[in-house]
């Protein structure tokens, strides 16, 4: 069975356009990428499937929904 070509413009946990000017053709040359700037949990990693990493990024919204599910640690002082 033939697997489906790896597209690096599409979130492999998604499939959506993940918006990355590193896998942007021309694209890289504007500067860096919002992924450069943003954090990317070790558990949402791990959910990447092992032919796509470091092949592929996760977009926007898959960071943001991990992050929206994430515990928020409590701050020194509050209760």
């Amino acid at each position: 069975m033939t697997q489906p070509a790896l597209d690096p413009c599409r979130c492999p946990l998604c499939g959506q356009p993940n918006a990355c000017a590193l896998a942007t053709p021309g694209q890289a040359a504007s500067g860096p990428c919002w992924c450069t700037r943003v954090p990317f949990s070790a558990d949402l990693l791990k959910q990447v499937p092992e032919a796509a990493r470091n092949k592929a990024c996760i977009c926007a919204a898959c960071v943001a929904k991990s992050q929206d599910s994430s515990p928020v640690p409590l701050q020194a002082g509050r209760t």
